[in-house]
């Protein structure tokens, strides 16, 4: 993994977890825009390669209606 700093990472979502293509601190959530420390990242489609920042924003995104 690439060593942190400032700004925005650059991430590939896989099942099992995330690497990290370029140096940043966080990731935006992609419904809420709100920022995500890499440390807290929990949620996220490995398909649509999108971060979500909480279990319920990520359920609405995922579901088939959406």
């Amino acid at each position: 993994m690439l060593m942190s700093s400032k700004g925005p990472a650059r991430l590939i979502y896989g099942p099992n977890g995330f690497r990290q293509l370029s140096a940043g601190d966080h990731v935006l959530c992609s419904v809420s825009g709100v920022a995500i420390p890499l440390d807290m990242l929990r949620y996220w489609s490995v398909e649509k390669q999108e971060a979500y920042a909480t279990c319920e924003i990520a359920t609405q995104r995922l579901s088939p209606d959406a």
